[in-house]
C-alpha cells in the first residue's frame, strides 16, 4: 500500500514520524562524508529534493537530534553500523536563503541579517554554558539588525567558535539555496553590492574558519568563482554534469516505476516517462523531478507541476531580448532537435546577455535543458555540449513563455495569424503594424541596437511565436539553406491542400531604395533569384501552392507585399 503523500513537506523528521511517502536518499550522507571534501557546493534545479536532503543531513549529524535513531532505522544509511556512532555527533548550523528575494539591496541584506539573528536566537541557550568566554558571550549582543557588515560577515564563524567551546567539536555548516538572493540581485539591478556582502560572509564562514568541520551548500546555479567564491580554494563544486551524487537528488526511473506500481498506476509508466523523464545528472540518466512525480502520484492527473512553481521571468527575458542567433537556436530546440554549444558551467550573472554560451549554462543549471552528449574540443580542451529541451513538461513551459510575449497584444497577433492563413494581404499589413508598434521595443536589450538589428530581433521573436502557435499545422523553419541562398522563414503545411509560405524580411535601405515598396520588391526578387522554393518543390509541393511574402521594415513601420507564384501575380 502506498504511504500518504505529504505535498510540500521538506522536513525529514516530519516525513519519517508520520510515515509519509519517502524515497530513501540517505546514502548521500555516506557518499558526502566519505568524500572528505571540506566545503561542497551542489547545484540542482528547483524542486529536486535539495531542501529535504539538507534537512536529512542536519538531523543525522546534529547533536540536537542525538538519540533519534528512529528517524533512520530501516533506511540505507543504518545498514552500516559505523554510522550509528556518527548520528547526533556534531554541532550543526543550518540556514537557508530561499526566502531572501528583495527588490533592492537594503531589503536583501536585511533578509540575510535577519536569518543570522534567528540562528543566534535558536542557539541562545549556549549563553548558559560555562565554557563560553566573556568575549564569546559579548558577541551575541553584537548580532542585531543594525550590525555593520564586518560583524555580519564574521557572525557564523563566531557562532561555530562558541559551539566548539561548548562541545569540543567543530561545526558542520549547511546553507540551502545560497544563490536565490543573487539571482534576485541580478534581476533587480543590485548585483555588485550584494555580491560584495556575500563574498565577505562566505570567506569568513567557509574559508578562514578554524572551527568548521564540513560545509555544504546547495543552489540552482554555480555562480562564478570570481563573483563570490574568489577566496575559497577549498571548494568542491558538483554540478549537473559532475559524476558525484548523480542519483542523490531527484528520483531514478526504478524508484518512479516502483512508486507507480505501489500506487496502482503501473499502466501509466510510459506516459509518465514522456512527460517527466529526461534529466541527466553526471552519469545517471533518466532522472525525474520529484515535485511533478509526487503531484502525479497524489492526483493521478498530468500537468506542468514543476514548471508552474517557478518564476520564469528571467528565462523569458533572456530569450526574448537575446540575439537573433539565440532565437534561431530556440527554433531548433522547439522542433525537438539538438543544439551544440560551448560554455563554462559557471554562471556570470552580470554577463548573461553578453557572454557567449551564458544563457545555455543558466538553462542547463535550471533543468530546462539536458546534456545528451559531452565532448572535449581537441584544440582547446574545453567541453562542447549537445543540448535538448529536457522533456514534454519543459517544452510546454517554453511554449507558454513565447505565447506570453504576445498576450497583451493577443487580438492583433491573432488577427494577423488568421489573415496570414487566409492570404488577406490588407489585414496582414494592418495587424502586423499594430503588433510592431506594440512589441518592437520589448525585444530590445536596452543598449540601443542598430536599426539593422532591431527588426531582426523582432521578427525572430515573432517567428518563434508562429512556430509555437501553428505547431499543429505547419513545420516552420528560419534562416536555412535552400537553393542558392538563405530564406528567412519557410512554412511547410502538414496537411494536403494548405498553402506553403516563404517570408523574406528586409530593412529599408535609403541609399538603394526609394521607399518600402522597393524594399518589398527586393525581398520578393530574392526569393525568386535564390530559388527558395526548391526545398518545398522537392517535397512534392507544387509552385502554385507556394505563397511568397516580402516584409519591409523602416523603424516600427512594416509593409508586406505578396507574389503568389512565378506568373507575376503580384499584390503590394
Amino acid at each position: 500500500m502506498m504511504p500518504v503523500i505529504s505535498i510540500g513537506n521538506q522536513n525529514f523528521e516530519s516525513i519519517r514520524i508520520n510515515h509519509a511517502f519517502y524515497i530513501d536518499k540517505t546514502l548521500f550522507i555516506k557518499e558526502w562524508w566519505e568524500g572528505q571534501d571540506i566545503v561542497t557546493l551542489i547545484t540542482r534545479p528547483r524542486r529536486f529534493g535539495k531542501t529535504l536532503n539538507m534537512s536529512m543531513v542536519e538531523q543525522f549529524f546534529s547533536n540536537r537530534y542525538a538519540g533519534r535513531a528512529d528517524l533512520f532505522e530501516g533506511l540505507d544509511i543504518w545498514k552500516d553500523e559505523k554510522y550509528h556512532k556518527l548520528q547526533g555527533g556534531y554541532p550543526v548550523i543550518a540556514l537557508s536563503f530561499a526566502d531572501v528575494k528583495g527588490s533592492n539591496y537594503e531589503t536583501a541584506r536585511d533578509g540575510i541579517v535577519q536569518i543570522i539573528i534567528d540562528i543566534y536566537t535558536q542557539f541562545g541557550f549556549l549563553l548558559k554554558e560555562n565554557e563560553l568566554s566573556e568575549e564569546e558571550r559579548t558577541y551575541f549582543s553584537y548580532v542585531k539588525g543594525d550590525m555593520p557588515d564586518a560583524v555580519a560577515a564574521m557572525s557564523l564563524k563566531r557562532l561555530a567558535a562558541c559551539m566548539h567551546s561548548c562541545y569540543g567539536k567543530k561545526a558542520i555548516i549547511l546553507l540551502d539555496e545560497y544563490d536565490t538572493p543573487l539571482q534576485e540581485a541580478y534581476v533587480h539591478g543590485y548585483w555588485e553590492e550584494l555580491a560584495s556582502f556575500i563574498r565577505s560572509l562566505f570567506n569568513s564562514t567557509f574559508k578562514t574558519n578554524p572551527w568548521l568541520e564540513r560545509g555544504l551548500l546547495t543552489g540552482i546555479t554555480r555562480v562564478s568563482k570570481e563573483s563570490i567564491f574568489s577566496d575559497l580554494n577549498n571548494l568542491e563544486v558538483v554540478t549537473t554534469t559532475s559524476a558525484k551524487y548523480g542519483a542523490a537528488f531527484g528520483f531514478t526511473e526504478e524508484e518512479v516505476f516502483k512508486a507507480l506500481e505501489q500506487n496502482g498506476q503501473a499502466s501509466e509508466r510510459e506516459m509518465v516517462k514522456s512527460w517527466y523523464d529526461g534529466f541527466i545528472f553526471g552519469n545517471c540518466p533518466d532522472i525525474y523531478n520529484p515535485w511533478s512525480i509526487t503531484k502525479f502520484l497524489d492526483s493521478g492527473e498530468y500537468g506542468t507541476y514543476w514548471t508552474d512553481t517557478s518564476e520564469n521571468s528571467l528565462v523569458s527575458k533572456l530569450v526574448k531580448e537575446g540575439s537573433p542567433q539565440i532565437k534561431m537556436c530556440f527554433e531548433r530546440l522547439l522542433a525537438g532537435n539538438e543544439l551544440e554549444a560551448e560554455f563554462d558551467e559557471q554562471v556570470v550573472f552580470e554577463q548573461l546577455q553578453q557572454k557567449k554560451g551564458a544563457v545555455w549554462s543558466l538553462l542547463l543549471a535550471s533543468g530546462y535543458l539536458k546534456v545528451v552528449k559531452k565532448l572535449l574540443d581537441k584544440r582547446t580542451g574545453r567541453p562542447v555540449y549537445n543540448l535538448k529541451i529536457t522533456n514534454h513538461e519543459v517544452m510546454l513551459m517554453f511554449e507558454n513563455i513565447i505565447n506570453g510575449w504576445f498576450s497583451e497584444e493577443s487580438t492583433s497577433y491573432g488577427n494577423f495569424r488568421d489573415a496570414l492563413l487566409a492570404g488577406n494581404l490588407d489585414y496582414m499589413n494592418r495587424y502586423m503594424n499594430e503588433i510592431a508598434v506594440q512589441t518592437f521595443s520589448s525585444f530590445d536589450i536596452g543598449n540601443r541596437p542598430s536599426v539593422q538589428a532591431e527588426p531582426e530581433r523582432f521578427y525572430h521573436g515573432f517567428v518563434l511565436g508562429l512556430i509555437v502557435d501553428l505547431a499543429d499545422r505547419y513545420r516552420i523553419t528560419s534562416n536555412r539553406e535552400s537553393g542558392f541562398g538563405r530564406y528567412d522563414v519557410m512554412m511547410e503545411p502538414m496537411e494536403d491542400g494548405m498553402s506553403a509560405m516563404i517570408l523574406e524580411f528586409k530593412v529599408f535601405h535609403p541609399a538603394k531604395e526609394r521607399d518600402l515598396t522597393d524594399t518589398v520588391q527586393s525581398a520578393l526578387r530574392q526569393i525568386e533569384e535564390k530559388q527558395y522554393d526548391e526545398e518545398l518543390t522537392a517535397r512534392g509541393i507544387s509552385k502554385d501552392r507556394i505563397r511568397h511574402y516580402g516584409f519591409a521594415f523602416e523603424g516600427k513601420h512594416v509593409l508586406i507585399g505578396e507574389q503568389i507564384n512565378e506568373m507575376d501575380e503580384k499584390r503590394s
